[in-house]
């Protein structure tokens, strides 16, 4: 792992503390295959694990192509918010999966503070769906998943492409594809159609074959959703009409045995008055 990743200087913008952070070499990656929400799995060391940079003086944390771009009116946010709680930590060296978690919750957090694009947090959320994922937390990966989710599908229309790192077929299919593991069959439907419809998808081929295996399984799924749904509506029919059936028995014999009571009980009030006279 260690000729894998290299130290890359870098000085904080806040702060201007100058400190090191791990970075993969790209010469170095090697995919092993992709999830259909977009992870990849990767045969060497996963640089998802370094994507968020932190200053280890003051805390300002964000993903790498977002660090230099803070404005000089943000700087009191991030120290008021965040430097003056501050506990100095170091996440420069090797990161653990319970580690590169924490510094994309921080960046998220952070985000929000300085109210950058939703599309920013959404990506974070993404990449914290997949570090979960990792970890096999499958509770907090759904979580981070519809959060995501929610991000995108608002963004979509609302922010400029390419948003979090892609443009907007790959985001469209994304929409699609959550939407579908969450079982929003409709929904997702209506995105793959999107991705399908954008006139960019011809140069993508990768994610063409994606949208169209994944909207043919959305297709299936929903069809068979459907028909579980139908029988089980029909057994619920089934099940209120044998419950009826056996009221309106029930309701029959006691009505049979109150008639018959009735008439044993005129008997023998007939028969006690004719003993009496």
């Amino acid at each position: 792992m260690d000729k894998e990743l290299y130290d890359k200087k870098v000085k904080c913008p806040i702060c201007k503390n100058e400190f090191t952070t791990k970075k993969i070499k790209t010469s170095a990656l090697r995919i092993d295959k992709r999830d259909t929400d977009l992870y990849v799995h990767y045969k060497t060391v996963n640089p998802y694990l370094y994507s968020v940079w932190v200053c280890p003086k003051c805390g300002y944390a964000a993903m790498e192509g977002k660090y230099n771009i803070i404005k000089k009116y943000q700087h009191n946010i991030i120290t008021e918010n965040i430097t003056n709680l501050w506990n100095p930590r170091d996440y420069g060296k090797k990161r653990n999966i319970d580690e590169a978690i924490q510094t994309h919750k921080l960046a998220i957090y952070e985000g929000n503070l300085l109210n950058w694009e939703k599309s920013y947090i959404g990506g974070l959320s993404l990449r914290l769906t997949w570090l979960y994922r990792l970890k096999g937390d499958k509770g907090l990966e759904i979580k981070f998943q519809k959060y995501a989710l929610t991000i995108f599908t608002d963004c979509f229309s609302k922010e400029i492409f390419p948003m979090a790192g892609m443009d907007s077929v790959s985001m469209a299919y994304l929409i699609g594809e959550l939407n579908r593991r969450f079982q929003n069959y409709e929904e997702s439907i209506k995105w793959f159609q999107t991705a399908l419809k954008d006139p960019n998808i011809k140069r993508k081929r990768l994610i063409e074959n994606m949208v169209r295996n994944q909207w043919f399984i959305a297709i299936e799924e929903h069809k068979k959703l459907k028909q579980l749904a139908a029988k089980s509506e029909e057994n619920n029919e089934e099940s209120n009409d044998i419950e009826e059936n056996e009221k309106e028995q029930k309701g029959r014999i006691k009505i049979e045995q109150n008639s018959n009571g009735d008439r044993g009980s005129k008997i023998g009030k007939k028969l006690f008055f004719r003993g009496a006279l």
